[in-house]
């Protein structure tokens, strides 16, 4: 199953639109607060699905909430293809966060699921970082085609219908997945009874003062660095003009390559880091230990990038954003295994759901504020545009290192799990 956990990974990043998102967006015409509230939208709508997606995924099969997101993410890309305006672009972003409110905990769930049936479950932060190298992996090769489309076609909108292709052979892959990865779902479950599920496990979460730290710290990490991550493509973009190279090619072509070349730098990068992020903790003592050490470090690489985005040493600053990437890597498998340490398993696609919706809160605030910034500076002819967006994501990252959890004893997380009282009976 290890290596069809993989597959679903490897076809599931095979978003060849991914690296150039941001450029299509302004191939539309979008200012970068236009962008910010197209990105806030989509994760105002991923929050608002989010945690009954999970619920959903525990009481009526996980299959088939992975069956609703992929064919919501195929609606998504067709839809990006074929739009004219901007409102189609709300439309687009809608499907697309159905698609992501009803995938992200609930396959983590069934990876974890297999690894109890198999009494591997010591090995989950191992296991979950090398499918999630697989993830990356993807990424690379999606570059790789992606700057092909794009060099082919010159244009950034045809990336989307070439998406769909590998999403309808995910699709096949996770369909036959056995059933007993379904979790413990219920027969006959009423609404009424996803409400009660869902009250229950959002109470119990905001009952352990653990979990609340380790929300409070995904919205912090993960989401700020979702919505700084998108300006390596600009700040590439500029980095590419530049270069006296590919002259008699044409700007979209010329930043189709240097985008690619980053990119496959960073998925690599990225898929090195998840798969070894078990040795982060090994080396520290323990995963806390492991995951405030990483906070140091990106604190520092926020600081660091805004000189560097501010005098504009663009070749610099890449570094620093795949820099940012190897981080987030090291930290996200081990944030995972940190909140299924409180997941019971008929509650784990739930649990996972909560961080992931804490997650989309934060960039749907962040994105909008990051794109009126870098508005602002570009409108008072400033140099340096993109600087405000390491400003910002500094300050998150110094605030959470300035207000750690403070525990007794050794600080290392305990036994508690979230039991949701009254759980639904078959």
């Amino acid at each position: 199953m290890i290596r069809r956990f993989s597959l679903y990974g490897f076809l599931k990043n095979q978003r060849y639109f991914e690296p150039f998102i941001i450029l299509f967006f302004l191939q539309q015409g979008l200012s970068f607060t236009q962008i910010g509230f197209l990105i806030a939208f989509r994760e105002l709508f991923i929050n608002l699905i989010e945690i009954p997606s999970g619920a959903v995924a525990d009481l009526f099969g996980r299959r088939h909430s992975m069956v609703l997101s992929f064919v919501s993410y195929i609606i998504s890309f067709a839809i990006f293809g074929f739009s004219q305006d901007y409102w189609h672009l709300f439309i687009a972003m809608f499907f697309f966060a159905v698609g992501e409110a009803f995938r992200t905990g609930t396959h983590k769930a069934m990876i974890f699921t297999w690894l109890r049936i198999e009494g591997r479950l010591d090995e989950k932060t191992r296991v979950y970082g090398y499918t999630r190298s697989w993830s990356k992996i993807g990424s690379a090769v999606s570059t790789i085609l992606a700057v092909a489309f794009v060099l082919l076609t010159n244009n950034y909108t045809y990336v989307f219908f070439f998406a769909i292709i590998p999403y309808i052979v995910g699709l096949i892959n996770f369909i036959t997945y056995p059933g007993e990865l379904e979790g413990q779902p219920g027969e006959n479950v009423s609404i009424r009874d996803v409400v009660t599920h869902l009250w229950e496990c959002i109470h119990a979460a905001l009952a352990v003062r653990r979990l609340r730290r380790l929300i409070v710290e995904s919205m912090s990490f993960e989401g700020v660095y979702k919505a700084v991550a998108d300006y390596l493509q600009p700040v590439v973009k500029n980095m590419a003009l530049l270069l006296p190279i590919f002259l008699a090619w044409g700007e979209i072509r010329r930043s189709a390559v240097m985008i690619g070349v980053v990119y496959v730098i960073l998925y690599l990068v990225s898929a090195y880091a998840s798969r070894n992020s078990h040795r982060i903790t090994s080396h520290a003592g323990g995963e806390e230990k492991g995951s405030r050490l990483l906070w140091k470090v990106i604190s520092v690489l926020y600081i660091a990038l805004i000189p560097l985005l501010l005098f504009e040493y663009y070749y610099a600053a890449v570094i620093g954003f795949i820099a940012l990437a190897l981080i987030q890597n090291f930290w996200r498998p081990i944030l995972i295994s940190r909140f299924d340490a409180f997941a019971s398993e008929t509650k784990g696609a739930t649990v996972l759901s909560i961080e992931s919706q804490a997650k989309s809160v934060s960039t749907m605030i962040i994105a909008p504020i990051l794109g009126a910034a870098v508005d602002f500076a570009r409108g008072q002819g400033l140099d340096g545009e993109f600087w405000p967006v390491a400003a910002i994501a500094a300050v998150v990252a110094l605030l959470i290192l300035l207000t750690p959890l403070r525990e007794k004893g050794n600080g290392e997380p305990t036994d508690i799990k979230i039991e949701c009282i009254g759980d639904i009976e078959d």
